[in-house]
């Protein structure tokens, strides 16, 4: 494993019967980087983050997380030790006000007293512009809304790699460039971040290196011009 790698993926494959899902991909993720995975639909993205957080055991290879092998980690252990994910279709408590919905993973963690979880709670609402939500019922959150809530509460894990699952699928221009800027505030304070996004310009923009994979395999890595610049992924896209 390169010394510099934080997430380090060796040869990965997964298999649902006789349908291989990824087929013995790697890559590495280093410490603090902003990372992006994309492909079409049904290349594999969603297969290896499922993967990597541990929803999904693998049939093949090797996942290494801060020089720990989790390969066989149960999925509560790997967030233990910083992995946290959101997901693609946000599914808050929509009963419960949007801070109870972040309370509740934050007492789970075990963080002491109640009133330090309602101040973790709400700082980490404050850091998503949902401060002044607090107290309204998740279901009344806009789309933007529920997603930014989705963020908060993988936040709640207190993650040293986030996993943004399609985090603004659906959304307008404006919205984008405002998960961006969270995405951004989230890095700048040592997050680690890898982002699964169809918005080409969100994760060209965000991204310092970009994998993509196309049916399961790895086709191409790099920076974003040249990610843009092959032909592999080009075809992946468009055809011929």
């Amino acid at each position: 494993m390169s010394a510099e790698a934080f997430l380090d993926v060796q040869g990965v494959t997964k298999r649902f019967g006789g349908f291989q899902a990824l087929s013995a991909v790697s890559l590495q993720v280093r410490q603090g980087e902003r990372f992006g995975l994309i492909g079409p639909n049904g290349s594999g993205k969603t297969t290896l983050i499922n993967c990597i957080s541990g929803t999904l055991r693998t049939d093949g290879g090797r996942i290494v997380f801060a020089d720990q092998d989790i390969t066989t980690l149960p999925a509560h252990r790997r967030t233990r030790l910083g992995i946290a994910r959101s997901f693609q279709i946000p599914k808050p408590f929509t009963s419960m006000t949007v801070l109870q919905n972040l309370m509740i993973p934050i007492e789970y963690a075990g963080r002491g007293h109640r009133d330090g979880v309602v101040d973790e709670a709400m700082g980490i609402l404050g850091l998503m512009g949902l401060a002044a939500k607090a107290h309204v019922p998740s279901a009344a959150l806009t789309q933007i809304e529920m997603r930014k809530l989705e963020l908060a509460r993988a936040m709640a894990a207190r993650p040293r790699l986030l996993v943004s699952d399609e985090a603004m699928a659906g959304l307008s221009s404006t919205e984008v460039d405002d998960i961006l800027a969270i995405l951004f505030e989230l890095n700048q304070r040592g997050i680690t971040i890898v982002m699964i996004e169809h918005i080409m310009r969100a994760v060209m923009r965000f991204s310092e290196r970009i994998a993509v994979l196309d049916a399961g395999e790895k086709i191409a890595e790099g920076g974003p011009d040249e990610i843009l610049a092959d032909k592999r992924v080009e075809k992946a896209y468009l055809g011929e």
